[in-house]
């Protein structure tokens, strides 16, 4: 209880602007970055800051540092990002089995350099964060407690279902901007993913077997120029889709894929599309901009129009396309009467 009261306290008031709400917990310029923490579980290593107030945190962050540096078994928060750490040896966090967060975003970390049992101790870590590095694969032995993991930015190839195995817990995955040429299979065990990023990848298809409780998927920037039969009909949960900067044409689209309900955000724009798609009258922003649309279809919005039946749009963009506010209908403002957002 004391210490729930403690971090709100110090919560800056710099959050009210938006920005990463936990940048203000692994900060270099933390508020207690100077003061020294308690020799409890071994002592503070003097290039890293441990503070008394907040004793199972150790702030390593932007150091220079170019080996691992010893760790407490307090630790639970770890800040090691913005250093130019090149490896972690099997041995690196054998005192460390306490450790619930683990920053290392921002290193020189290779795969190579990772060893085989690293993490394998790490039986209560939450949150992996491995962004801008050069790992060419995903570590191997990951803790099955972990819940989100970043590793964006790096320069991974292939993914295999054991990179992956008994990962249950894993809410959020970030794999954007690597090389990944195909997954297969290898996400379908992941059960409890919610958020799965693979935009700016070499993806040419979607990938099969995509586990079933997604409500964010960004496929952002490869190169799929077609979509699955049923490709969105088996999510039950899934509110926001994004395919911008890929190849998609008509008629790779089956009919009525985007016409699911519960759908809140589909983003398919910079593709090369000509008409506009069919969606369900609750998507509520739609962004087709940058594609090569010739005519505005209002029964891509409605197939029915009365004073009960009407699309829930609220942002529809179609500028960059072949069309003019002209070709608008103009019984279009009776389908479209929530769209405060048309840009053409």
């Amino acid at each position: 209880m004391h210490l729930v009261i403690f971090l709100s306290a110090l919560i800056p008031v710099s959050l009210c602007h938006g920005g990463d709400p936990l940048a203000w917990l692994y900060s270099r310029h933390h508020l207690f970055a100077s003061m020294q923490a308690n020799n409890e579980g071994g002592a503070c290593p003097e290039e890293c800051d441990c503070p008394p107030t907040f004793p199972v945190a150790m702030y390593c962050d932007g150091r220079g540092l170019t080996i691992m540096p010893t760790i407490p078994s307090r630790i639970k928060y770890l800040y090691l990002q913005n250093n130019a750490i090149t490896a972690v040896p099997d041995s690196a966090l054998n005192n460390a089995t306490n450790l619930v967060w683990l920053m290392m975003h921002y290193n020189h970390l290779t795969s190579d350099g990772i060893g085989e049992k690293a993490f394998l101790k790490l039986e209560k870590l939450e949150r992996l964060y491995l962004q801008y590095n050069n790992l060419t694969s995903i570590p191997p032995n990951l803790p099955r407690s972990m819940r989100d993991l970043r590793i964006n930015n790096n320069k991974i190839e292939k993914i295999t279902p054991a990179d992956l195995n008994g990962m249950d817990n894993l809410t959020v995955l970030y794999l954007r901007d690597n090389a990944v040429v195909d997954i297969g299979a290898s996400l379908k065990a992941l059960t409890s993913l919610t958020l799965l990023d693979i935009s700016g990848n070499k993806l040419t298809k979607v990938p099969d077997g995509l586990p079933e409780h997604l409500h964010q998927l960004y496929l952002e920037s490869n190169s799929i120029d077609s979509l699955p039969e049923g490709f969105l009909g088996r999510f039950t949960q899934l509110q926001y889709v994004r395919m911008a900067h890929n190849l998609l044409t008509d008629k790779g689209i089956p009919a009525n894929t985007f016409n699911v309900t519960g759908l809140v955000e589909l983003d398919l724009s910079f593709n090369k599309l000509e008409r506009i798609p069919s969606v369900s009258t609750t998507l509520q922003h739609l962004y087709l901009q940058a594609n090569q649309i010739k005519e505005f279809t209002l029964g891509s919005f409605c197939t029915v129009m009365d004073v009960s039946n009407f699309s829930k749009l609220q942002t529809l963009r179609l500028d960059g396309n072949e069309i003019s506010h002209e070709d608008i209908p103009s019984d279009s403002s009776l389908c479209l009467r929530q769209a405060f957002t048309i840009e053409i």
